[in-house]
């Protein structure tokens, strides 16, 4: 999927206040980890994540996005009531219904023109959102479009803890819900706009994707539960990464690892970010790594990521960006964004 006219007319991001190590993590499953046999210190040593990050009690995910969003529109300094669309992507949700996204559009009074809706699609759902506002401003059904997610973990890893500090845990157990433990908070959000008339601007210039959906049974999660192969989650995951990448390369042009200037990378932990870097001879001097202090915060995590790059000033103009995500399903994404 390619884009002639689609730019990033502003990004922005929130990090969660509250930090919360693997260490503290650990010492409250220390009963059941010595009950196991499990050695100490498994969290972090497995996950290279060294602390992840809560939100303040009974902030819903439709806060964290609103004010991630009222950021994105004062930096792209346009009025609000010229966005066309809003789309929520995050895996948390406010409801069930009504949708997040329209709550998102209430916080923050954008027009009744404004078509708002949730996307769902686990880590990947930010990607797929970006594509969704890019076609619609591509064909000229609208000039600006708003992404927002907002990711909160307390609620996931507390009650996971409490199961798991249970007499009847085992070692399975333990090992089947390890993954939930390694999620983060965060939130993000993104505009996108006509090229055309914001000249200077970074294009947004398409997305590859794939799908390997055969391996759709390797992580499920509820608000309060998430069970995962880890295992082969990580081998299939790197699978379909590499079968994407090479696609890309032949739809992207001069797709490569060395023309690319910054890598935004999904981040799960050190051991996929690293084996990742390996297949595709990724360079990770080229990556902001965040998951050690933030975790795995889902499909907020490539513009989380994008957002801080540009904060740091890690990015130039002129510079080829690549964004990959790879989402449970599995769904494999990877776009280009030339600044």
């Amino acid at each position: 999927m390619r884009f002639d006219n689609v730019a990033i007319l502003s990004t922005a991001h929130l990090e969660a206040p509250i930090r919360v190590t693997s260490t503290e993590i650990d010492e409250r499953l220390a009963p059941t980890m010595a009950r196991l046999g499990l050695r100490a210190g498994l969290l972090e040593g497995l996950s290279g994540i060294v602390a992840r990050r809560y939100w303040e009690e009974g902030t819903m995910p439709s806060d964290v996005a609103a004010r991630a969003a009222e950021i994105a529109i004062e930096r792209a300094e346009i009025a609000r009531d010229r966005v066309g669309v809003c789309v929520n992507t995050s895996v948390c949700r406010d409801w069930v219904e009504p949708s997040t996204a329209c709550i998102v559009h209430s916080k923050l009074g954008l027009p009744a023109t404004a078509m708002n809706f949730d996307m769902g699609n686990a880590c990947l759902a930010f990607m797929n959102g970006m594509d969704v506002v890019a076609a619609m401003i591509e064909r000229g059904a609208l000039d600006y479009g708003l992404i927002v997610d907002g990711e909160g973990s307390r609620h996931v890893i507390e009650t996971t803890i409490a199961r798991l500090q249970r007499p009847e845990t085992t070692e399975q157990d333990f090992r089947n819900q390890f993954a939930a433990l390694t999620l983060g908070s965060g939130a993000a959000a993104m505009i996108l706009c006509r090229a055309d008339r914001h000249p200077g601007r970074p294009r947004y210039l398409g997305s590859t994707t794939r799908a390997a959906t055969e391996w759709s049974h390797l992580c499920r999660g509820q608000n309060d539960y998430m069970e995962t192969d880890t295992r082969t989650l990580l081998e299939q995951g790197l699978g379909l990464a590499k079968r994407t990448w090479k696609a890309a390369s032949a739809e992207h042009p001069n797709w490569s690892a060395d023309a690319m200037d910054e890598l935004i990378i999904h981040q799960v932990s050190s051991v996929h970010t690293e084996m990742l870097a390996e297949l595709l001879g990724l360079d990770l001097e080229k990556v902001l790594r965040v998951y050690p202090e933030h975790g795995n915060i889902g499909p907020a995590g490539v513009p989380f990521v994008l957002s801080k790059s540009i904060e740091l000033g890690r990015i130039d103009r002129g510079a080829r960006v690549a964004l990959m995500g790879i989402g449970s399903g599995l769904n494999c994404a990877m776009a280009e964004v030339q600044f």
